[in-house]
C-alpha cells in the first residue's frame, strides 16, 4: 500500500510540473503571447477622422456681428445660458479661434468658429479642426435658414 501511495504522488507531481511548462522558462510569461485586448499596453487610441459630420439646418440671428451673410457655419459649442457661451468664446479666443455667437429659434446659443458660403469649405474646416484638436471631435455643420 505504501508503494502504491508513493507511486501515485510521484505521478501527480510529475504531471503538475509538466503541465506548467512556463514555470521552467524564467523569461516566459503567459501574457507575452496573449491575444487578449487587456494585455497590450502600447496601443494608442485611434482618432476617427472619417467620422460623419452632424448637419443641422436652423434659423439663427447673429449676436456678435451686425450682418452675417454666410450660409454654412462650423459650430464648436452650444449653450442654453448666454454667459456660458460668452465664457467659452473667451476660451476659444485664447486657443487661436475667432468665435462668433448666434442664437437659434429655440433659444440655444451657438458658438461658431468659421463661416462659409460653400459647403465643401465648411466640411474641410471641420475635418481640419477634428484632426488638429481631438477635444473638438464633435464639431458640426449648421446650415443657416433665412
Amino acid at each position: 500500500m505504501k508503494l502504491l501511495t508513493v507511486i501515485s504522488y510521484a505521478i501527480l507531481f510529475s504531471f503538475m510540473f509538466s503541465a506548467c511548462s512556463s514555470l521552467k522558462k524564467p523569461s516566459s510569461s503567459s501574457f507575452e503571447d496573449s491575444d487578449s485586448p487587456y494585455v497590450k499596453e502600447d496601443v494608442k487610441p485611434k482618432v476617427e477622422s472619417s467620422k460623419k459630420i452632424v448637419v443641422k439646418e436652423e434659423k439663427v440671428k447673429m449676436l456678435d456681428i451686425e450682418n452675417g451673410q454666410f450660409k454654412y457655419y462650423v459650430i464648436i459649442g452650444s449653450f442654453r445660458v448666454l454667459e456660458n457661451a460668452k465664457n467659452y468664446k473667451q476660451q476659444l479666443i485664447k486657443e487661436g479661434f475667432t468665435p462668433v455667437l448666434m442664437e437659434n429659434e429655440d433659444g440655444l446659443y451657438r458658438v461658431s468658429v468659421a463661416a462659409y458660403n460653400v459647403e465643401g469649405s465648411a466640411r474641410q474646416k471641420i475635418a481640419e479642426i477634428r484632426s488638429k484638436y481631438q477635444k473638438y471631435g464633435d464639431v458640426w455643420l449648421l446650415i443657416r435658414k433665412y
